[in-house]
């Protein structure tokens, strides 16, 4: 009887463990903000997630946002990432309420050739 007690004691001590480190990885979320141009880089798209490849595959598959369809942005070329999404919130609307100019230095200090960099790994490293 002791042996299927401490058995079920194990179990259950295991389960709290996992359900801790579940709790502190869903603390440890990755928040994006982001920019997007279309294929000539006319048109600048600003957005926040909270996965980044997941969203740019939306995009690209046009399957959100009237402007982004409308205009074929679906091509990323800046981001930054945060651990807080407060933060994240903020600096996208500092990105939304700043001027093309200051979008396109950051994007030229950042990404000078305007790559594509939906495919680069380093997105979550």
């Amino acid at each position: 009887m002791q042996i299927l007690f401490h058995s079920i004691r194990s179990r259950l001590d295991c389960h709290v463990i996992a359900g801790k480190a579940k709790q502190s990885l869903d603390k440890m979320k990755t928040y994006f903000v982001y920019i997007l141009t279309n294929s000539s880089n006319k048109v600048l798209y600003t957005g926040m997630t909270n996965s980044l490849m997941r969203r740019v595959w939306e995009h690209k598959s046009r399957l959100i946002g009237e402007f982004t369809q409308k205009y074929n942005v679906d091509k990323l070329v800046y981001f930054e990432s945060f651990s807080n999404p407060s933060e994240a919130i903020k600096r996208e609307k500092q990105f939304k309420a700043g001027s093309r100019k200051k979008k396109i230095e950051l994007i030229d200090k950042f990404n000078p050739e305007w790559k594509d960099l939906y495919n680069i790994e380093q997105i979550y490293k």
